[in-house]
């Protein structure tokens, strides 16, 4: 499918360091594109990228902490330093834990935000004048099932990605003037870093909870991504999909 191609496009992926994102990297580069991996875990990023590199990929990693807003304007002056203008933004980057709401620390709640949900929009505002200025680009906003129908244990990230989810509908309406796609992808539980901490008889609930019995592979969300980056996508903007082997499904 020649339309599933990004020969010569600048791409951003924030969590590229592992899991999902790290998937995502190896994905939209070997669609062609130049991949920028952002990610706070300087030793996983600088490891990505030799492996991407060592697999004849076009692959830099630079350092990007959602957390802080002088680490990101940076990271984003630098990008466009570098590259004129980004293509395809993936956020990506997520960051949780199952913990009951009422033992949840404003600390907590804080970083929560700041890496699902405040963190990325100050991202996109950054690298979101440029593309407009091309009449040209795709955003790609990773949220989570849990942003559409909660998730026991993890009720603060269930509000970021479900404010990620309003934020990519209505940031849809207003890139469209400018020719830029924001859609959406909804992991359910994926085999990632972050699911390996998650307690045994939980992982054992999610697997009952999926129609399809089983645990997401990190490749299946990274090829929903390449879609949405792509032209195969060219006239969808402001969708949510779910890829979560039907945990969401509704009556």
């Amino acid at each position: 499918m020649s339309n599933m191609r990004l020969d010569g496009k600048n791409v951003v992926v924030t969590g590229g360091a592992s899991g999902i994102g790290k998937a995502t990297v190896f994905e939209l580069a070997r669609a062609g594109g130049r991949v920028i991996i952002a990610d706070v875990n300087e030793e996983g990023g600088a490891a990505v990228q030799r492996e991407a590199e060592a697999a004849g990929l076009t692959v830099e990693y630079l350092k990007l902490d959602l957390t802080d807003p002088k680490s990101v304007d940076a990271f984003a002056a630098q990008v466009l330093e570098r590259c004129g203008r980004v293509d395809v933004l993936a956020n990506v980057a997520g960051w949780g834990k199952v913990q009951p709401f009422v033992e949840n620390t404003p600390d907590f709640w804080e970083r929560v935000v700041a890496v699902n949900l405040t963190g990325p929009v100050r991202l996109t505002q950054k690298l979101l004048p440029k593309m407009m200025e091309a009449r040209a680009g795709k955003i790609v906003n990773i949220a989570s099932d849990a942003g559409r129908v909660g998730s026991l244990g993890e009720t603060m990230y269930s509000a970021a990605k479900g404010g990620m989810i309003a934020f990519t509908k209505s940031l849809a309406r207003e890139a469209a003037r400018g020719g830029v796609n924001v859609n959406c992808v909804c992991p359910g539980p994926t085999d990632t870093p972050l699911m390996a901490a998650v307690p045994e008889k939980f992982r054992e609930a999610f697997v009952k909870a999926i129609p399809l019995r089983r645990i997401g592979k990190p490749q299946e969300v990274a090829d929903a991504i390449l879609f949405f980056a792509t032209p195969s996508s060219d006239y969808i903007t402001g969708q949510i999909l779910s890829v979560s082997g039907g945990l969401t499904l509704a009556g």
